[in-house]
């Protein structure tokens, strides 16, 4: 029920939006909006993960996520590049990330290894038009339905430091499937670049 009411909000919301003029009201459902597409994407992703198949009785084939682990985690550990390994299934919950994306994130391995990633990663409160977990969202949805690797915009996702703050972060994130060798979806490899100060500078 609460998912639907989320559902018919976004509709209404989108509908005012493109038919008001109103400087202030279209400020306020923007605001409206924005809230309501990041309750929406929090619900789908504690109820059904990225995988809408997790829901039902036809649900995919468990992967062999272990011998893909086992596979690549050495190079996944020892590389340079910030990654994140997320378990599409209902929660989305991480189940790793290598050093460089503990040290961009100002979070540690073993911390938030078994976390949910929107628990982990929430959008800035103090941002009432941040879209982070909504685009972020939709961009592993897109992934498991087409089972191909994609590419978000920059997208402006505010993270905490060690003292817990809210930073600005700009970031290009890429989402890539990880299939097993029967093409079983195991895991999304999230890789991020922080292109901060990039964007700082344009």
């Amino acid at each position: 029920m609460k998912r639907f009411i989320c559902e018919q909000n976004v509709a209404h919301f989108e509908k005012l939006l493109a038919e008001s003029t109103d400087a202030v009201l279209l400020r306020t459902l923007r605001v409206l909006l924005a809230s309501t597409r990041r309750e929406l994407a929090l619900l789908e992703a504690a109820d059904v993960g990225a995988d809408p198949s997790s829901s039902n009785l036809h649900r995919r084939p468990v992967a062999d996520a272990t011998a893909i682990k086992r596979h690549f985690q050495r190079e996944f550990d020892t590389s340079p590049h910030p990654y994140m390994l997320i378990d599409p299934g209902p929660g989305l919950y991480i189940a790793d990330i290598n050093a460089a994306y503990a040290a961009v994130t100002f979070t540690e391995r073993q911390m938030i290894a078994g976390k949910s990633l929107f628990e982990v990663f929430p959008d800035n409160p103090d941002d009432p038009l941040a879209d982070g977990v909504n685009n972020l969202y939709g961009s592993l949805r897109t992934v498991v339905q087409t089972g191909q690797p994609h590419a978000m915009p920059i997208q402006r996702y505010d993270i905490r430091n060690a003292e817990g703050v809210f930073v600005e972060r700009h970031w290009q994130p890429i989402n890539t499937p990880l299939h097993d060798e029967q093409g079983r979806l195991a895991f999304i490899l999230h890789h991020v670049e922080d292109v901060t100060p990039d964007v700082k500078a344009g």
